[in-house]
């Protein structure tokens, strides 16, 4: 195998050898300077590391933030707000055992910790935080943080530090939960007006007892609030109340105008109301409302999906203004402008989340036009800035990533940071001078998005142009679930894995070891989400929307947000990419929501249906019907291909694949989603990894022995690497490039990320970038060759019994793998040694809670920190202790097993 750059370990140390495989090009950054395109910057860059540039990150960036950092290492920053004295921050957090935290600016320290974790210092009862909030009374004595069914209510102490939690309750509405963002208070503090985002409704509470005292019916999903004298402004992120013929979508029980197509909402307002009457009138705006920000006679109102910002008039309740939050020619989307503030000299501060930065602009009136300034950089996703005194505060919902200090042999996606950043505006001309620091960090660059010329192209594997010719017509994308790079690679020698981390190795995924030996492999390659929610949206729409981001503190109103057109960004995703430049798309799974089954439809049953349909090439007995809400989507896909349900082998999903393909053939872009590799099922964990690997090797084989193979290209990526450890980071994730125009015998240690093979396949297809995020994405041309290798792959059977760990074996009988390879480590068992089998016995009992299959099944629901200490004892047949550990223990007394599910999954 040919190595572009390998990694040698001794003892625990690392030297780097790097051999590179072709020259990089430098192009200008605009703004000035010099700088390289987004993939090709990042060299062998891998996340974690502080280079001249800044540390990098797993989501195609670097962060070197203006001013002064405080990381927090107790999750991700939903919301914050400043203290009326000016003195502390309350932030809410999620994915980290807590709800809030109390930091001191004094002392640039967390003062406080709450929430149900063993290590708060103030226990409550729930971790879930809503989207928006906490909020402080106006003499600073409350402090209220929106919850899930209402608000919990603190008194907040003389040294700033919180006490005396009770809970003021709203009650459900039918099968809508209150689901509270933003609570402001009234100038006298007497009353509380709260955004009831579940219903709909805002709210005036009596801020003493909680009683309701009026209700006010507003758009879809009010989420933040402003107070100007009498009037209550209110951002409504799914727009109007749909009117008769109006398409709409599901979101949160209630049906939003949305696109037919995208399935994204159209309509974006903000309501007015008179506090002191019942009158509420509605004011448009741009799509996706998030922040209200109320100063002098004017209210800023940020819209994320439009990117850009309306001012409107107090006076008139009028939109004078609309500003563009779009500082890269590139792309106009995809920025997502989440927050804003106004200095006193007359400076409009806007977060730009997914850019990681700040926009600046000089602010005259509502009535003239503001004049941009630059840019300021920030850390991973800024989301709420604030003016305290002379200085500006910016809350960064990710911090530094996922690098929170822990104990264990590596790093996992769910030690989640988050940080503030202090500092003092600079000058104009240092802001200036800074957007192109800001630029270079995206990876913006001038032509990254180049359109096919008049001039013929000759037909190449990756076009560097989108629309001339590629020599592959039909794009394969395999979607599966949650494995780290460690996991399933750490046992390669070739590559830069730790073998102490290896789960699944050669014996157990003997498929995907033979397309790495055959085909290549990627040692610096990273997904960006924490979980599946955030995955699957980073595959089908290159980004994790503002909306999803912002959920994860209760994800109750939406987790799979494919049934919620909030989550669905207006310029589509890549099958509607595909569809508007001619291209056929076909569907097996991938962003999904409704499974129904049959009677009888077990793992078991459906493991011997396979073997018969394998067999004799009948058709299932057990046909199944998988949709989704999304009508561009449900057009193109195979209803009788299941989506995530861990009670499915993949080998039955591969028979249903198989029929299509011999029947129709493939589209130009074919999705699956694979999930069994997700574990959790009736078989333990190896024997579903085994599942998925054998499913994918057997896809892999048909494709390539077909008439397809040719001009075919297979991409094969987790949708998150949440599951697992990896001693690089916790987003290193193993993927597969599989096509005669592959590079073979390889290791690709360039930095690579999801949003690189999508940029990959778009450029392949002809498909148009969907966001500033694909953009500025460099395609994986290096990955593949002007020669084609038609050397078609032949799966190899199964090593690991795939029945192995289930308490009742088939009707068929138990499976029988083939022999294993003496020269790796052993597959389990799926034994469980005496001594453990009543700690086993607990995680037995837990998993049946974890709603891991069944059509209601959801990826990912289980807490993080359990389902990856099951795994590993299940990948060591409970005999090995999870890294960092002394001992095997039970689900209550893993760590971080006090953090509810529906905090992180």
């Amino acid at each position: 195998m040919q190595v572009t750059r390998r990694r040698r370990r001794v003892g625990k140390s690392r030297r780097l050898l790097l051999v590179t495989a072709g020259a990089t090009s430098l192009v200008v950054v605009a703004g000035g300077g010099a700088a390289v395109a987004s993939t090709y910057q990042f060299g062998a860059d891998q996340v974690g590391q502080t280079t001249r540039r800044g540390q990098v990150v797993s989501a195609d960036q670097y962060i070197d933030p203006i001013g002064k950092r405080l990381v927090i290492n107790n999750g991700k920053i939903m919301s914050s707000a400043v203290s009326p004295d000016g003195t502390h921050v309350a932030v809410a957090v999620a994915d980290g055992g807590m709800a809030l935290a109390i930091v001191d600016l004094k002392s640039w320290t967390v003062q406080q910790l709450i929430g149900n974790n063993a290590a708060a210092n103030l226990r409550i009862s729930g971790n879930d935080v809503g989207q928006e909030g906490p909020a402080y009374s106006p003499d600073g004595s409350q402090l209220w943080l929106g919850q899930a069914d209402g608000y919990r209510k603190f008194t907040v102490n003389a040294d700033g530090s919180l006490a005396n939690p009770t809970f003021v309750t709203i009650p459900a509405d039918g099968n809508k939960r209150a689901l509270v963002a933003q609570a402001v208070f009234s100038a006298d503090g007497s009353t509380v007006y709260s955004a009831v985002n579940g219903q709909n409704k805002v709210m005036a509470l009596d801020a003493a007892t909680g009683a309701i005292k009026q209700t006010w019916a507003v758009g879809n999903a009010p989420r933040d609030l402003a107070l100007v004298g009498n009037k209550l402004y209110v951002s409504n992120e799914g727009g109007r109340t749909a009117q008769p013929g109006d398409t709409t979508i599901n979101s949160y029980n209630t049906q939003v105008p949305a696109s037919p197509v995208t399935g994204a909402t159209t309509t974006g307002t903000v309501s007015v109301i008179d506090v002191a009457s019942t009158a509420v009138k509605s004011i448009t705006v741009g799509l996706h409302p998030t922040a209200v920000y109320a100063k002098g006679r004017a209210v800023f109102v940020t819209n994320t999906a439009s990117n850009t910002v309306s001012v409107i008039d107090t006076a008139r309740d009028k939109v004078t203004q609309t500003i563009a939050t779009q500082p890269w020619p590139e792309a106009s989307v995809g920025y997502e402008p989440n927050a804003a503030t106004l200095t006193k000299d007359g400076h409009l501060l806007v977060t730009l989340g997914r850019a990681n930065a700040i926009a600046v602009y000089r602010y005259y009136s509502p009535l003239e036009p503001v004049s941009y300034v630059g840019l300021l950089p920030a850390d991973y996703f800024p989301a709420e800035i604030a003016t305290v005194g002379n200085d500006l505060v910016v809350s960064n919902t990710r911090g530094i990533d996922a690098r929170r200090p822990t104990t264990a042999a590596g790093h996992g996606t769910h030690d989640t940071t988050s940080s503030l950043v202090r500092f003092t505006l600079p000058s104009d001309r240092v802001i200036r001078s800074s957007t192109a620091k800001v630029f270079a960090q995206n990876g913006w660059t001038p032509g990254s998005v180049q359109l096919a010329s008049h001039v013929k192209a000759k037909p190449v594997a990756v076009p560097a142009r989108i629309g001339d010719p590629s020599t592959i017509k039909h794009v394969f994308l395999v979607v599966k679930e949650n494995r780290t790079y460690d996991q399933m690679f750490g046992d390669i020698p070739s590559g830069n894995g730790d073998p102490a981390l290896a789960e699944y190795g050669a014996n157990v995924t003997p498929n995907n070891h033979a397309l790495v030996q055959q085909f290549g492999l990627f040692d610096n390659t990273y997904d960006i989400g924490t979980n599946s929610a955030e995955g699957h949206n980073w595959l089908m729409q290159a980004d994790d929307p503002e909306y999803t981001e912002s959920s994860a503190g209760e994800y109750i109103r939406s987790y799979d947000t494919e049934d919620d057109a909030l989550g669905h960004q207006k310029t589509g995703f890549i099958w509607t990419g595909a569809q508007a430049n001619g291209k056929s798309v076909r569907d097996f799974g991938e962003f999904h929501q409704f499974l129904t089954k049959p009677a009888g439809a077990t793992w078991q049953n459906l493991y011997c249906d396979t073997k018969n349909m394998a067999a004799t090439g009948a058709d299932t007995a057990y046909p199944m019907v998988s949709s989704s809400p999304i009508p561009s989507l449900n057009n193109v896909s195979v209803a009788g291909f299941p989506k995530f349900d861990t009670d499915v082998p993949d080998i039955y999903r591969y028979e249903i694949w198989k029929k299509d393909f011999e029947k129709n053939g493939p589209a130009n872009l074919n999705m699956f989603w694979f999930s069994s590799d997700h574990t959790g099922g009736p078989p333990n964990g190896a024997a579903q990894v085994a599942d998925n690997d054998l499913a994918v090797g057997k896809l892999v084989d048909t494709i390539s022995h077909s008439k397809y193979w040719k001009d075919s290209a297979i991409f094969v990526v987790e949708d998150d690497s949440q599951a697992g450890l990896d001693h690089i980071d916790g987003h290193r994730a193993p993927i597969q490039i599989i096509s005669p125009y592959a590079k073979r015998g390889v290791v690709d240690s360039h930095y690579y990320s999801q949003i690189t093979m999508i940029r990959t396949i778009e450029q392949i297809l002809g498909i148009h970038p969907m966001n500033q995020k694909d953009s500025a994405a460099t395609p994986m041309a290096a990955a593949f060759t002007t020669k084609p290798n038609y050397t078609p792959f032949n799966a190899l059977p199964n090593r690991t019994s795939l029945t192995a760990g289930l308490t009742a074996l088939p009707t068929c009988g138990a499976d029988v793998p083939a022999p294993q390879d003496v020269n790796a480590a052993p597959a389990p068992k799926g034994t469980v040694p005496a001594e453990e089998q009543a700690v086993a016995k607990q995680w037995d009992q837990w998993k049946a809670q974890q709603h891991l299959t069944g059509p209601t099944a959801k990826a990912d629901y289980a807490n993080p920190a359990q389902m990856n200490h099951f795994s590993w004892y299940q990948s060591h047949d409970w005999k090995k202790p999870y890294p960092g550990e002394s001992s095997i223990v039970p689900p209550a007394k893993v760590p971080g097993a006090y953090i509810p599910a529906t905090d992180n999954d």
